[in-house]
């Protein structure tokens, strides 16, 4: 039998190489309320469905973010909530030498992206299990919310930097 040595790798990223890795995805928040129950469950008319999307970051350290993806869902029979599901679906990404111009929209549209078919399964399934029928959110151009966010941004700082200049 010979002795072999067997190189052993560091788990430390000593390298230089740019890495993206999903550290969880989790449901951090989920909430259903049914205010005019059981009255409303009564009329037979089709509800009208408003869905509200949003994304928030919070940097947890130099590489580590959350990035939660926030959904309100809203039906209403004669301008009555027939219900309301709201859910915060979430995931901490880790970013290893990626340039910082490339973080903000991996955050703005490549996280969401990857969060988004849990949120529409939660709230599906949440739904459905308080006794509707599912509602499948559609699916979401996030790198569009992200180009008319920074749009926004833009706007507003030049609209602050007029209110700073003397008149």
């Amino acid at each position: 039998m010979t002795d072999q040595t067997i190189p052993v790798q560091d788990n430390a990223d000593n390298s230089k190489e740019p890495g993206f890795r999903i550290q969880r995805i989790y449901l951090k928040d989920l909430s259903l309320e049914q205010p005019h129950a059981p009255q409303i469950l009564l009329i037979a008319a089709e509800p009208q469905v408003e869905v509200e999307v949003d994304v928030a970051v919070t940097r947890l350290s130099d590489d580590i973010f959350e990035v939660a993806l926030i959904a309100t869902v809203t039906a209403k029979v004669d301008d009555k909530a027939l219900f309301l599901v709201e859910a915060k679906q979430a995931g901490i990404f880790e970013f290893n030498n990626i340039p910082p111009e490339q973080v903000d929209p991996m955050l703005g549209i490549a996280c969401p992206t990857i969060l988004y078919p849990y949120l529409r399964s939660n709230i599906a399934d949440t739904i459905s299990r308080a006794g509707f029928q599912p509602i499948h959110l559609n699916e979401m151009n996030f790198h569009g919310m992200y180009e008319h966010r920074m749009m926004q941004a833009q706007l507003a700082a030049v609209e602050e930097s007029k209110g700073t200049l003397p008149n």
